[in-house]
């Protein structure tokens, strides 16, 4: 089951996708993390994934040393060198793509920043389109994460049976959005204020009366910290909600055929 985890800067994305991953780890037999700020590391402090920094002599490795890594650590998180290129992150994420679909198991793979790895500019590298495109019939889950998705490949997010999609201010990438969704996309946008014709099962608790409901939110402590964010999830069964993060437990600290589902994070009773 692919999916997209979707929203702008600062929403809590890389929250977001540690708490996807702490919930699904458990129910794959390999987990691959193409992360490129190296944001996950308190997943590998719980002991839930190993960590390899990825530098110049792992990037010369071929899909076939990659295949003997990630058989030897099947639940990992693989970041990128500070000092290391995109260009050369890309083929190395490429490479790694190559790897996963050799591999026979069911596996749980994240690409953090997919507009960076897979582009919208007609130069998406083939190993990543068919891990998109292929690899749910070969039992593997690909979520790819992105806060520009105006930039991700269309064929990657055609390819998405679910979707988790926060607030955007980019008049593009709400166009994007819009593409993908069925109901007002001004809900997305954090500006828009209180938004008419939402469906009832995406209206909070407090919505306004006659289908108004107030567009995603994020809250702040009295502090001004980010304690939470709404987001909207949908898939291709029909299923949609909208999802307060502050309700979604984590146990690991926050650092910055079809195949398998893909579980939401608890919520708190």
């Amino acid at each position: 089951m692919n999916g997209a985890l979707l929203a702008k800067s600062g929403w809590g994305k890389s929250w977001m996708t540690q708490a996807l991953l702490e919930r699904n780890i458990p129910e794959y037999q390999a987990t691959v993390v193409m992360d490129i700020k190296d944001e996950y590391r308190g997943l590998v402090k719980a002991g839930l994934l190993n960590h390899l920094i990825v530098g110049p002599h792992e990037a010369q490795w071929s899909v076939q040393e990659w295949v003997d890594v990630l058989e030897r650590n099947p639940k990992v998180v693989l970041a990128k060198l500070d000092t290391m290129g995109l260009d050369t992150w890309l083929e190395v994420c490429n490479r790694v793509a190559g790897a996963v679909r050799t591999l026979q198991r069911t596996q749980f793979v994240v690409i953090e920043e997919a507009h960076f790895v897979a582009p919208q500019t007609g130069a998406i590298p083939p190993e990543i389109e068919h891990l998109a495109t292929t690899g749910r019939g070969e039992g593997t889950s690909t979520v790819v994460v992105s806060q520009r998705p105006a930039k991700v490949d269309e064929t990657v997010l055609a390819q998405c049976m679910f979707r988790l999609i926060g607030g955007f201010e980019s008049d593009r990438d709400l166009k994007k959005v819009e593409g993908i969704t069925e109901y007002p996309v001004d809900l997305h946008n954090p500006q828009a204020g209180e938004v008419s014709g939402v469906p009832e099962e995406l209206q909070p608790d407090d919505a306004g009366a006659g289908g108004l409901a107030p567009s995603l939110r994020k809250f702040e402590n009295d502090q001004g910290n980010t304690i939470g964010s709404e987001w909207v999830y949908s898939d291709d069964s029909g299923n949609r909600k909208r999802v307060d993060s502050r309700y979604r437990r984590m146990e690991s600290t926050h650092h910055g055929q079809d195949g398998k589902d893909v579980l939401l994070p608890d919520k708190d009773a």
